[in-house]
């Protein structure tokens, strides 16, 4: 009796280490099929760095190396002697036999973090292996600058020169990264700098080619931009912000673009005391960036600690587009001008150049460097460009002209109450000259069209009769009211009109 029992115990072992092993097996080729690997719980390094991983409870997973680590920590302990101690010696070889010691477990990191362990976006995609000499991208499948500007045109007014200037960038750097593994000669990327005054389209420049281009595009912001060690976001931080556009897969990360909006907010402080942790420390940093080397960047947070892995990403292929409305540049410019003699032929006016609109083409590397940035910095961006002021013309073309122009907007909104709004042609001159007055761009637009279709918005529900609304010139400028037009017996066609 006793033998068959002792059979059938071995027999449930085997039974046991079998299915142990099948569940390692399957556990082990999941994790090859995943797209993200794992990364070390303790040191946060990727499997493909560190190398295989023990995996233990609850979704954690411990590389060789700190494993090694923490059990040469552990057997330094004698617990008071009790290893060497006879009395104990029983008690420790059957807990040995059991597995361990009980009622002793890893705390439930999926209770904290969701049950599915750890999240994704602190996960690394897994780098696909690539045959040598094959090309990361397709040059027939790259658009040519005419394209991608007959895409901008859609959506953007004027701006002519800053549109192919972009257009052709990015094509170069789709090339670049084509030729990349194809050819000896090596080329080497332009990054660019675009000035402008507010509001005349330059982060809705690139928000569109970010829409149009199948290629990862991150926009950061210089502002929270900091020296390593402060508060505020580090300056590989722009590089995390792109990495986790390309869903956390570096290879992809690696051939994408990034835009930093507000640059001329890290310019030099000028007659400062005080430790300049916003300005000329965040331009020398920047400085590996855009030029291209491998730097550290956390996966999914602004800012690196002991509890967000990290990544190693090489910035030589990454485009850098910096822009900036440099307030006060164009006195920096003026000045330049006007140091001519004042006496004799060559003299000039000293307000020659007030009235100028277009005053920052005329821009060059001196009065960006007086401006407040370091040499080194605008040497790295030698593509400089400038975007136009925005006249009435270019207003009233912005208001009418692009695929999501705002009157479209409004018209759509109206349109699902079955009511048609339109505007006449000095209605939309009136707001553009309003906008003008504000000096804020193409913002004013939207801020002066809430104002008075509030109260358009407002009644026009209450009425199920009204079928059109015309706003004229005199109700923009408060001395008259909208053209409301009674549904009748052509109902039909309003409603057809609308439709279309």
């Amino acid at each position: 009796m006793s033998d068959n029992i002792n059979e059938n115990e071995d027999i449930n072992s085997e039974d046991k280490d079998r299915d142990t092993k099948e569940k390692k097996i399957i556990s082990e080729e999941e994790n090859r099929n995943s797209e993200y690997e794992d990364v070390c719980f303790v040191c946060r390094r990727p499997e493909s760095k560190a190398g295989k991983m023990f995996k233990l409870p609850n979704n954690i997973c411990v590389c060789n190396d700190c494993m090694h680590k923490t059990m040469e920590a552990v057997s330094q302990f004698d617990y008071q002697g009790m290893l060497h101690d006879p009395r104990f010696q029983n008690e420790l070889d059957q807990l040995t036999k059991q597995g361990g010691i009980p009622n002793i477990s890893f705390v439930n990191l999926a209770d904290l973090q969701g049950d599915g362990g750890i999240p994704n976006k602190q996960k690394l995609k897994r780098k696909k292996k690539q045959e040598e000499g094959q090309p990361a991208l397709n040059i027939k499948d790259i658009p040519a600058p005419h394209k991608i500007k007959a895409s901008l045109d859609e959506y953007v007014v004027g701006q002519e020169h800053a549109k192919k200037v972009i257009s052709v960038a990015v094509y170069n750097h789709y090339k670049r990264v084509a030729t990349n593994t194809m050819d000896e000669i090596e080329i080497e990327k332009s990054n660019m700098l675009m000035i402008g005054p507010t509001g005349c389209g330059k982060t809705y420049l690139v928000k569109t080619l970010a829409r149009l281009l199948d290629v990862p595009l991150a926009i950061a912001d210089a502002t929270s931009l900091t020296e390593a060690g402060y508060i505020g976001d580090d300056i590989e931080s722009v590089v995390s912000k792109l990495l986790a556009a390309a869903d956390n897969d570096v290879e992809k990360a690696e051939r994408g673009i990034i835009f930093i909006d507000e640059i001329d907010k890290i310019a030099k402080k000028k007659n400062t005391n005080t430790r300049d942790v916003s300005g000329e420390s965040v331009q020398q940093g920047m400085l590996k960036l855009l030029e291209g080397a491998e730097v550290e960047v956390p996966v999914g947070a602004n800012s690196k600690n002991a509890m967000v892995p990290l990544a190693t990403v090489n910035t030589r292929n990454i485009l850098f587009i910096c822009g900036g409305a440099f307030p006060d540049l164009e006195e920096i410019i003026k000045e330049r001008l006007t140091k001519t003699a004042s006496i004799g032929f060559n003299s000039e006016l000293k307000d020659k150049y007030d009235k100028d609109k277009n005053i920052l083409s005329k821009v060059t590397v001196e009065d960006i460097r007086k401006f407040g940035m370091i040499p080194e910095f605008i040497g790295r961006l030698p593509v400089i460009f400038t975007l136009e002021g925005l006249t009435r013309e270019m207003m009233v073309k912005i208001l009418k002209e692009p695929k999501n122009a705002i009157l479209k907007q409004y018209q759509k909104l109206l349109e699902l109450d079955e009511v048609r709004l339109e505007f006449t042609d000095e209605a939309l001159e009136a707001i553009a000259e309003k906008a003008l007055k504000r000096e804020t761009g193409a913002r004013a637009l939207r801020s002066i069209i809430e104002e008075f279709m509030l109260d358009i918005m407002y009644e026009i529900p209450k009425d199920d009769n009204i079928g059109k609304v015309t706003i004229t010139r005199e109700y923009i400028e408060g001395t008259g009211g909208p053209v409301i037009d009674i549904r009748n017996s052509q109902l039909p066609e309003v409603r057809n009109d609308a439709e279309r």
